[in-house]
């Protein structure tokens, strides 16, 4: 178990801090990937890893050949290339109707604690990790989907269910190095099966399941209600299991189920004393603050909130630079328990 899971604390309310003065719906036009694209203002405008990653595989440099790009490429097949399965409705069967042979009736929830046993049991039969269930907070809906159009939840739908992956230990030792993204890549592809899964299961009891990576909702303030973990000096959940070596996704419901309790294990205070994210961080992104704030460190942050702002430019400048995604900021942190640093060597020796 991680550093400090054995003093977890269940809380009546989420340990972070909010100025509902300031704090608003995410406009999706401050997103960094939307920005790559739309703000010219943006330093990194127009920039894509690409750029420098046909050089990499040139210079044949280790942990950038052709090898390790093929496997990162591939890792993220099932989150890329699988469009259905962020479908808000159920997925129809090629060959017709399935198992059912018929018209899917809503079934009878009598226990919202005993259904959200199953969810949870269906859930990590499909790959979860963790999962955690919780209330949606208006707050945490993106106000527009990446092509800016607005977002509205069904009737009724006010529940999420919160999914963590599991990220490869040795792949994400790596980082900045490919194998490192390919661990990235593959928890995304499984953060795609694992919630469209679930979401057809939920369906196929007759209620309404929309699931979701990272769009329609704030993927980290929901898991931390959902009582997986808190936020971290360097913007990521820290879960007492894996630490910030996880990625998120969730079902949204209307599903009557049990929501869990938000947990305290000291990550705050841990994250005042240790700077070991923001000391290695080549791109400088992470603030090394003894406290949080609320000043935003750039543009594409949400105000708001009293936490660690991390600079999203200068992370996305620095993968540009790189010609791959970086996760060093999770490779250190000392609630990850796997390696702190890994050769790409190492990771193919396995």
């Amino acid at each position: 178990m991680s550093k400090g899971a054995s003093k977890i604390k269940r809380l009546t309310a989420p340990a972070y801090e909010v100025d509902p003065e300031i704090l608003r719906r995410y406009d999706q036009r401050n997103l960094i990937f939307n920005r790559v694209y739309m703000d010219p203002t943006f330093p990194a405008y127009g920039r894509t890893m690409e750029e420098k990653a046909y050089r990499n595989i040139l210079e044949d440099r280790s942990g950038y050949t052709r090898l390790d790009y093929a496997l990162s490429e591939a890792a993220w097949t099932v989150h890329d290339a699988w469009g259905q399965w962020t479908s808000w409705k159920r997925i129809e069967r090629p060959g017709g109707a399935g198992l059912f042979g018929g018209p899917v009736e809503r079934a009878e929830v009598k226990d919202g604690s005993e259904m959200a046993r199953v969810v949870k049991r269906a859930a990590r039969f499909y790959g979860a990790s963790l999962v955690g269930i919780t209330r949606v907070n208006p707050l945490w809906i993106y106000l527009n989907d990446r092509s800016l159009e607005p977002i509205n939840l069904p009737e009724g739908v006010r529940t999420a269910i919160v999914i963590a992956i599991e990220m490869d230990e040795m792949g994400i030792a790596t980082s900045p190095a490919c194998p490192a993204s390919a661990a990235t890549g593959l928890g995304y592809s499984k953060m795609a099966f694992v919630a469209s899964t679930l979401a057809e299961f939920i369906r196929n009891l007759g209620y309404t399941a929309i699931p979701a990576g990272n769009d329609i909702a704030l993927s980290i303030p929901l898991a931390v209600d959902a009582g997986l973990g808190q936020l971290g000096r360097n913007g990521l959940l820290i879960t007492p299991e894996y630490g910030p070596r996880v990625r998120l996704c969730k079902v949204l419901t209307d599903l009557p189920l049990k929501e869990d309790k938000p947990i305290d294990f000291g990550v705050t205070e841990t994250c005042k004393k240790c700077r070991a994210c923001a000391e290695a961080c080549e791109a400088g992104a992470i603030s090394m603050d003894p406290e949080p704030g609320w000043v935003p460190a750039c543009s594409s942050n949400n105000p708001g909130v009293l936490k660690w702002y991390v600079n999203g430019e200068k992370c996305y400048e620095f993968w540009c630079e790189n010609g791959v995604d970086c996760s060093t900021c999770i490779a250190v942190c000392p609630y990850n328990q796997g390696p702190k640093g890994a050769s790409p060597e190492d990771f193919w020796r396995g």
